[in-house]
C-alpha cells in the first residue's frame, strides 16, 4: 500500500514539474470607459480556453490576462476583447504572443 501511494505521490509531483508554465499579456483596450465595460469583457475573456486569472483596469484602460500557453495565445485574447466591442493590442512588454 505505501508503495502504491508513494507511486502515485511521485507521479504527481512530476506532473507538476512538466506543467505548462502559465503565460502573461497586458493588453490596451479602447472605448473602456465604466465597470459595465469590465463586465462585458469578462464575459468575453470567459469563452476563451486556458485563461487562469485577468485583471480590468478601467483607469488605465488595460487587461492583465494568464493564460496556458498550450491553450490560447494573447491574439486570440485580443481577438476576443476587440470583437466584444473593445479594439485590444497588446503592449510592447507582453509575452506569450
Amino acid at each position: 500500500m505505501r508503495k502504491i501511494l508513494l507511486g502515485l505521490i511521485l507521479t504527481a509531483s512530476m506532473g507538476l514539474v512538466f506543467a505548462a508554465t502559465p503565460k502573461q499579456v497586458t493588453l490596451r483596450v479602447e472605448n473602456m470607459t465604466c465597470p459595465a465595460c469590465s463586465i462585458t469583457i469578462e464575459k468575453a475573456l470567459d469563452k476563451v480556453p486556458g485563461i487562469t486569472a485577468r485583471r480590468i483596469d478601467t483607469q488605465t484602460a488595460t487587461v492583465t490576462v494568464a493564460f496556458d500557453g498550450e491553450r490560447t495565445n494573447a491574439v486570440a485574447i485580443a481577438k476576443a476583447i476587440t470583437d466584444a466591442g473593445f479594439p485590444a493590442t497588446a503592449k510592447a512588454s507582453a509575452s506569450g504572443g
